[in-house]
């Protein structure tokens, strides 16, 4: 199959030196395979969108050079897709309705890899709601084995986690109706023919989970890069909340090299456009470069 990457960020601020680094890095690794590279708006989750950020991200990334194949995919758009998927997960008895509120079930939970592990209450074979509960709108959970389920990252190296230990049933279509980012990425990635994703070590303790549902779903799972986080002098990565400053467009050349660099990249020649200065990264470009760890950067992207 014909390499297909993708960036998809989320709405939810606006592009920052982290978003930069995984955009190009996500296009050099496609374009240097002499492949496709896809942009889609991750926006599942409305209350938490800033407005105008959807119009901001695009025309952020036309100004940095960018080139996407094909049209802008909307997740809010595709929500036919996500009700298909779930269905199939609920005709295989791999998914249950849960009625727990958050506060009540995560009091007794144990914390794992990625916050509380759920307890499968509501999985139980014996489990009926009770007459309170029955008048709820769920929840939708899957099933996890008591296994390792394991990969090899391009850049991390082996990850694995034990997903009923470390992770719990998690929910892929949410009580307020909204769905939930582990089943709407893996629907879109299938959908679209994803068969490589580069993206920041945030999300690699995301990829057991996601590749278990691959597998429920039939889905061939990508290879995956998880790249090094961009952190400030606390070490915590630039964010909305960690208050990372938006990408200036009067510096766009900067940033560029900038990213370059924090990826090992050679000094580039002068350009005269950002679109030629992305083509030579991506000319130049080795996965095998990017370092394995987070990256300091306090002070010198603002």
């Amino acid at each position: 199959m014909m390499y297909t990457g993708r960036f998809a960020p989320s709405p939810t601020g606006l592009l920052h030196i982290g978003s930069l680094l995984t955009a190009v890095a996500s296009y050099a690794d496609a374009k240097a395979h002499g492949g496709r590279w896809l942009v889609r708006m991750e926006d599942l989750d409305p209350p938490r969108e800033m407005a105008g950020a959807v119009d901001d991200i695009l025309r952020t990334l036309e100004a940095f050079g960018f080139e996407w194949d094909g049209e802008v995919a909307y997740q809010s758009r595709r929500y036919a897709l996500y009700e298909d998927a779930l269905g199939r997960l609920k005709d295989k008895g791999l998914v249950y309705p849960c009625y727990c509120s958050r506060k009540d079930w995560q009091a007794a939970a144990q914390l794992g890899a990625d916050g509380f592990v759920y307890n499968g209450k509501c999985g139980k074979p014996d489990y009926r709601p009770s007459e309170n509960d029955s008048v709820k709108t769920p929840a939708w959970r899957l099933r996890v084995p008591d296994e390792v389920v394991g990969f090899d990252d391009e850049i991390v190296g082996h990850y694995e986690q034990n997903l009923a230990r470390d992770i719990g049933d998690f929910v892929l279509l949410r009580a307020d109706g909204f769905w939930a980012y582990q089943l709407a990425v893996v629907a879109d990635d299938a959908d679209q023919g994803i068969t490589h994703i580069v993206r920041g070590q945030d999300l690699l303790v995301s990829a057991p989970r996601q590749i278990w549902l691959q597998r429920c779903l039939d889905y061939a799972a990508p290879h995956y890069a998880h790249l090094p986080l961009l952190v400030n002098a606390q070490g915590q990565k630039w964010s909305k909340q960690t208050l990372a400053p938006a990408l200036d467009l009067n510096a766009r050349e900067r940033l560029l090299r900038q990213v370059a660099a924090y990826l090992n990249l050679p000094d580039a020649p002068e350009v005269d456009k950002p679109q030629e200065l992305l083509a030579w990264v991506a000319a130049h470009w080795d996965m095998r470069n990017v370092p394995r760890e987070a990256i300091c950067t306090e002070g010198t992207d603002r």
